[in-house]
């Protein structure tokens, strides 16, 4: 049975080309990328270009669990949008300007382990993790 896609969002209040930095470059990456304050992102590298590697390393805050979040870029248009292959599954990530700022749209084939809400809500949580750190830095 195959899931419908999942889709989070948020309108970060920043110019695009701002956003789009802050979301791709590995010294910021590793300042948001995680759902919860009892997890963090240690490491992160990314090589923007088709074909280009994306790893973000992710562990629990007392050493417990940690895992590698790795992917593979298979579409980059810079500052518009970019799509990745991860395990057999997609997820492609849009930047839109809006009188607002930037919207950052982010959609991602579900896994079948863990409930689609759960999934929705874990991801949703990194981006206004992004949010929250692109608007005050």
């Amino acid at each position: 049975m195959t899931q419908d896609n999942i889709t989070v969002q948020a309108t970060i209040s920043a110019d695009k080309n701002k956003v789009w930095e802050y979301y791709t470059k590995p010294e910021h990456i590793t300042k948001w990328n995680f759902a919860d304050s009892s997890w963090h992102c240690p490491s992160a590298t990314n090589e923007m270009h088709v074909g280009g590697h994306y790893v973000a390393r992710m562990e629990a805050n007392d050493g417990s669990f940690g895992f590698d979040f790795a992917a593979v870029y298979t579409e980059v248009n810079p500052g518009s949008d970019f799509t990745y292959e991860f395990g057999g599954r997609y997820s492609t990530v849009t930047f839109r300007e809006t009188g607002d700022g930037t919207k950052v749209i982010v959609t991602f084939d579900p896994e079948t382990q863990n409930p689609i809400e759960l999934q929705r809500n874990g991801w949703q949580a990194i981006l206004n993790n992004f949010k929250t750190y692109t608007e005050t830095n």
